[in-house]
């Protein structure tokens, strides 16, 4: 593990001459967890669900995970953007959900637009820790771990405006559109600062969560609580609700207020499943802490391993879960071959695999093992650092 962990700090760094490869689980957990699961309890099964979920990827898939020397508590923290509550309505049996439009019309709801409100339960992270070290802590201590700090603001949006709405809202009220974008900017900004100000950040130096199935790993980040601030931890921003309007509107509208809140942060990672080949060179490439940049499945893969060929921001290729998650048995040659592409296109860059969105693999653990195996192979075969 102590090898891995180097391997993971020269990606971030960008000194790695090799691909690190991460399979994501908890989309498709109901596959997996509950055959290994033993606790009887509520609060004994979300310890054990924590626990497992930290190493059975290693364990039974093989791919780059970390299995960290002790058991993670995070200081549960609420936002509530705009301080509208988000209401949504679950599909019963599937993943299907509806939002309900609270912001209808822009100018007519502006009413109801607050100051977004925040809080920290820091009692409740204390009595985890008791808790997982009353039980387990002389094998494995609990320890506080902080995540990436992440602001979605577009997703934000669409929560409590629906998709459509925020679209029509840049044509029909742009004035106020720009207003509700600062509004929500500076309220990140300033809850971030109120995190930094409470004492409450914590490194982002290790195998804490850095959104987008990744890691947190580097030597350029602060490793000590002790007088931490904002420029010294990881941030997150994507905006995959954005991917409709073009690359100019994009910056009017968006990128002014995201650059305003991941300039707060050391590194910066960026983006989901939203392609950024149209808005990497204009936009996105004049943030100078960008550290790792989302290439999904709908990017341009030649276009984007062209931009950042040399840069120091790792390429963290997405690749399709169709061929993990779709049918019963892999297409290898097709595996193979989507594999190839990116590692043709990513040639000169540093280089990070992360599949994620798989919802099945058909309760067959070997299927996806074998998938990170055909990715092992495709690097050994065709990967030139």
């Amino acid at each position: 593990m102590e090898e891995r962990r180097e391997a993971w700090r020269d990606l971030n760094d960008c000194h790695s001459r090799r691909p690190m490869v991460r399979l994501e689980l908890w989309t498709f957990e109901q596959e997996v967890l509950p055959d290994c699961m033993v606790c009887e309890t509520e609060a004994g099964r979300a310890m054990e669900k924590k626990i497992l979920s930290s190493f059975l990827c290693h364990e039974l898939f093989g791919d780059d995970q970390v299995v960290p020397p002790y058991y993670p508590v995070q200081r549960p923290v609420s936002y509530v953007p705009l301080n509208i509550p988000v209401q949504v309505t679950y599909a019963e049996g599937s993943l299907g959900q509806h939002f309900e439009e609270v912001l209808e019309d822009l100018d007519a709801d502006w009413p109801k637009i607050g100051k977004a409100r925040w809080s920290v339960d820091r009692e409740a992270a204390q009595r985890e820790m008791d808790a997982a070290n009353a039980i387990f802590g002389d094998i494995l201590p609990a320890k506080l771990e902080m995540a990436s700090l992440c602001a979605v603001m577009t997703q934000d949006l669409v929560h409590v405006m629906s998709m459509e709405n925020m679209f029509f809202s840049m044509y029909d009220y742009p004035e106020r559109f720009h207003a509700l974008m600062e509004r929500m900017s500076d309220d990140y900004c300033a809850f971030f600062r109120w995190m930094e100000s409470e004492g409450l950040l914590l490194p982002t130096t290790g195998s804490a969560w850095l959104n987008q199935g990744s890691y947190c790993f580097t030597r350029e980040l602060p490793d000590a609580a002790d007088g931490l601030t904002l420029r010294g931890v990881w941030g997150f921003e994507d905006s995959q609700e954005t991917s409709g309007i073009s690359s100019e509107m994009y910056g009017e509208f968006i990128f002014p207020y995201y650059r305003k809140v991941a300039s707060l942060f050391g590194l910066f990672s960026y983006g989901c499943c939203e392609p950024v080949h149209p808005i990497y060179e204009k936009y996105l490439s004049t943030l100078p802490n960008l550290r790792k940049l989302s290439v999904s499945p709908w990017c341009d893969e030649a276009v984007i391993g062209e931009q950042l060929r040399g840069k120091k921001v790792v390429y963290q290729r997405k690749p399709s879960p169709n061929f993990l998650g779709v049918g019963d048995t892999l297409d290898e040659d097709a595996v193979r071959a989507h594999i190839n592409a990116t590692l043709r296109a990513a040639q000169g860059c540093t280089l990070e695999f992360t599949q994620r969105d798989v919802y099945t693999i058909h309760h067959d653990w070997e299927k996806a093992r074998r998938y990170i195996c055909l990715i092992r192979e495709c690097i050994e075969e065709n990967w030139r650092p």
